[in-house]
């Protein structure tokens, strides 16, 4: 059987690896965020969010890295690939709710229906809200750095771009995904902490990823 010939130009050790493993791993984490959009957590009586709160900050902190390293048109792309792939995440689950089933799962059948009926509202206002918060965050990136004029100092880029993209992103994913099926006040407690989660867990953990992120393809793909 013969083998296929390594092409030595696409193996070799430039921006190829490190791309492809960050776009993957941002794929990744939407695709996980938008199933645990599903899970509504509560803290005490006001506080609301979805478990996707937790993972999508770190899409966010991929985000950075993309355009801190390849710049915003590479991470345009690769934002408009998550999108298709969401797309067809979407497709491929709405269908699979409709394939016929044996009797004997009948209760995993209307588990997989009740958790998969509800993603499409999620995605597609994940979607809406994933494109703008992201796509501003990277642009926010880039025209801070242009302003610094200085590879120094990733953390004023990376937490103030994503302050600016989670405002875009928070306020139309709870609107768009739960408006209507929660109380006006906890909307709006969604939009709060939803917002200020995602900053903190950017700032204390997505910043210091995106530092190492950064360093490591920078010292080794440079």
């Amino acid at each position: 059987m013969n083998k296929v010939p390594e092409n030595p130009l696409k193996n070799r050790r430039g921006e190829f690896t490190p791309l492809l493993v960050v776009s993957a791993l941002l794929v990744m984490l939407y695709i996980t965020s938008n199933v645990l959009a599903v899970k509504i957590i509560s803290i005490g009586s006001l506080s609301l969010f979805d478990a996707g709160t937790i993972t999508f900050p770190f899409a966010y902190m991929l985000g950075d890295v993309l355009a801190e390293i390849w710049g915003y048109k590479t991470a345009k792309k690769v934002i408009y690939l998550t999108f298709l792939t969401n797309v067809a995440f979407i497709a491929f689950t709405t269908i699979g709710i409709f394939l016929p089933y044996p009797a004997y799962m009948q209760e995993t059948q209307e588990a997989f229906s009740l958790v998969f009926t509800y993603v499409p509202r999620i995605v597609f206002s994940s979607l809406v809200a994933f494109l703008s918060g992201e796509l501003v965050n990277a642009k926010v990136l880039v025209k801070i750095k242009e302003k610094q004029k200085t590879e120094k100092k990733l953390f004023i880029r990376t937490i103030g771009s994503s302050l600016v993209g989670y405002l875009f992103d928070t306020v139309l994913f709870v609107i768009l995904a739960f408006a209507g099926t929660v109380t006006l006040k906890d909307l709006i407690s969604m939009i709060v902490v939803q917002y200020f989660a995602k900053a903190v867990i950017e700032a204390c953990i997505g910043t210091p990823l995106a530092y190492l992120a950064c360093s490591y393809i920078k010292r080794n793909y440079a």
